[in-house]
């Protein structure tokens, strides 16, 4: 029995001195920013900037169809998977977006980088883009991020706009901030671009 005790008190002091470690890790990560303009009602209005970014697509499913395949071939991209084998540093939030058509995943590259000075990819499946900027909506929460959680959070934001007034212009999207094998200090954003009042 005590060594049962052991054992457990051993795997629980591990489990926290990892979620410790992975979350002071992830706050060294490099992080998109965006300005926030007005808090309301449990969401933000936000104003980001056009950023550049690397996106993969594939034809429709839901926000987590393809993630472990769109994430691979990302992350190949920046671990040197490209024409001048150049290492760039990953940053967080990773974008998941579904549109009637298809579902796309995207990294934000680190500031300082421009479409100009990129490196091709290697994968012709990976677009070199800059992302719109503007006014969105957003809804912070916590925790893993399935599908259903995702969708939930979407309605969520919704009627929060709604009932505040402000109109929807395009897509919801998922930004997820943490690397899938975190435990804590997990967060999760749901945006969509509005129009101000």
């Amino acid at each position: 029995m005590r060594k049962m005790a052991i054992i457990i008190i051993a795997l629980v002091t591990f489990v926290f001195l990892y979620g410790v470690v992975t979350y002071a890790s992830n706050r060294k990560t490099e992080r998109q920013s965006f300005t926030v303009i007005k808090e309301e009602g449990g969401f933000e209005i936000r104003q980001y900037q056009p950023a550049v970014m690397a996106t993969v697509s594939s034809p429709l499913g839901t926000p987590t169809d393809g993630r472990n395949h769109h994430f691979r071939q990302l992350a190949g991209y920046i671990f040197g998977g490209n024409k001048s084998r150049q290492k760039i540093a990953m940053t967080a939030p990773v974008y998941m977006e579904q549109s009637e058509k298809a579902t796309t995943m995207s990294f934000v590259l680190p500031a300082g980088y421009q479409l100009g000075n990129l490196p091709i990819p290697d994968d012709s499946g990976i677009v070199l883009h800059e992302s719109e900027g503007g006014c969105f909506g957003a809804l912070r929460f916590g925790g893993f991020a399935a599908d259903k959680k995702i969708a939930s959070k979407e309605r969520e934001l919704a009627g929060l706009l709604a009932k505040a007034g402000y109109e929807v212009t395009g897509n919801f999207k998922y930004l997820g901030y943490n690397a899938p094998w975190d435990i804590f200090g997990r967060d999760n954003d749901i945006i969509v671009p509005i129009k101000l009042k």
